[in-house]
């Protein structure tokens, strides 16, 4: 991966941000790291530099508390108005750019960095992490970039692949082992059953992760293929966006909050399979997003079902921005001075 590529905003809404704010987003490349800050670059309507950090042993070792790996090619100058970050490995990296810019950089955070609220000047926490402070947002779900202008997009020119299957649709969002825990064969069998009711009352739209177990993916592509659905095998555009545009229902499996979260954006209703060993804190989580509605336990059935979307994104874009903007003026007070 390049290590200074430009995300284009995505968003048509007005910038948020001053006209010329140079923005960076620091990651270790991880799609599940750059997915939030991609989505929050966009809310903010600002066209983001992101600078992929690969700090060398000491260094990622020492992460979050250490100090940046200083070759770090991707912390080059010129600095940028606004620093964007997540992952363990983007902690010191975040860290070293505020004293390098001379804390002109305002540095953002999202997810608990693991070291306090003084590791950046704002941070986003979900509410069912620990971490607080006066420069600490907390929501229930956090930035994405499956916004309401890419959904209207996809809907207004649909994926043939999808848009000729009849309706109603289900959308299926499968993952698989993850560092908190195995998907079990008895997960796999659980969650291929409920499928395969389903499939008798929908068109499945499928897709899997790159940590889906082999076998649960061939199961699907089986599955898809019997009842006339869709699974997608890795060819062609990347249906991803317009399986959630042009879903009914959808089904996602609980061991990746951020395809849940991006689901909840949908304005669908969302049913949840939760595998056996999910991860502790993703279950407080659901359980925020069952009371709100937003989300209802997997049945393998299409069930009339409350449509309640959850989206913070554009809540903690402004957060941001309104931080940002006092940041900015304390800066030319100073200067002024």
């Amino acid at each position: 991966m390049p290590r200074h590529r430009i995300a284009t905003p995505v968003a048509s809404s007005s910038p948020l941000l001053p006209p010329g704010t140079t923005v960076w987003l620091i990651t270790d490349g991880k799609a599940g790291d750059l997915a939030p800050c991609r989505g929050l670059a966009a809310a903010l309507g600002v066209a983001a530099q992101e600078r992929v950090v690969t700090p060398r042993p000491p260094f990622s070792w020492l992460a979050p508390r250490g100090p940046a790996d200083p070759r770090e090619r991707a912390l080059e100058p010129p600095f940028p108005d606004l620093a964007i970050a997540t992952g363990r490995r983007a902690v010191p990296a975040l860290r070293a750019v505020k004293q390098r810019s001379g804390g002109r950089t305002f540095t953002v955070f999202l997810r608990d960095p693991r070291i306090g609220p003084r590791a950046a000047d704002l941070i986003w926490v979900p509410a069912h992490d620990s971490l607080r402070g006066t420069n600490v947002i907390v929501t229930e779900t956090g930035p994405h970039p499956v916004s309401p202008d890419r959904l209207a997009a996809a809907r207004r020119d649909p994926d043939p692949r999808l848009s000729a299957l009849p309706r109603p649709r289900a959308a299926v969002l499968v993952g698989g082992d993850s560092r908190h825990g195995r998907f079990s064969d008895e997960d796999a069998k659980a969650l291929l059953a409920g499928l395969e009711r389903l499939a008798g009352a929908a068109s499945l739209m499928i897709t899997a992760s790159r940590r889906t177990p082999d076998p649960v993916r061939a199961a699907l592509a089986d599955l898809a293929g019997r009842h006339g659905g869709f699974f997608w095998d890795g060819s062609g555009e990347n249906p991803y966006l317009a399986l959630l545009a042009l879903a009914d229902t959808i089904v996602a499996t609980a061991d990746s909050a951020n395809m849940v979260t991006e689901a909840c954006a949908a304005g669908v209703p969302v049913q949840l399979f939760e595998p056996h060993n999910l991860y502790r804190r993703h279950h407080t989580l659901y359980e925020a997003l069952k009371r709100h509605g937003t989300v209802h336990p997997f049945t393998g059935r299409v069930e009339p079902l409350r449509s309640k979307p959850l989206d913070m994104t554009l809540a903690i874009a402004q957060a941001v921005a309104n931080a940002y903007i006092g940041h900015r003026d304390a800066l030319a007070r100073r200067t002024a001075r």
